[in-house]
């Protein structure tokens, strides 16, 4: 479930983006590099997808796993002394 992370040896391939023109005048005043900033909120972005799709892919065991544990506890409530 992990996104690719940025590294300086990894393949680039450019691209074209439409971009707010004030954000774009803002990001070159403040000299931030686009490209890095993009890939940053990409990674992000595809890793919020990624969790949400993982969630609703294993939603029934997860409810039936919580089910289970309401009713029987956990295998270590008979073990804690606290």
């Amino acid at each position: 479930m992990s996104a690719p992370t940025p590294t300086l040896h990894r393949r680039k391939k450019a691209t074209n983006l439409s971009v707010d023109d004030s954000l774009l005048q803002t990001a070159k005043r403040l000299n931030l590099n686009l490209s890095q900033v993009f890939e940053a909120g990409l990674i992000e972005a595809i890793r919020r997808c990624q969790r949400e799709e993982w969630l609703q892919q294993n939603r029934a065991a997860l409810d039936a796993y919580n089910e289970h544990v309401e009713k029987h506890g956990v295998f270590s409530d008979r073990l804690r002394s606290f």
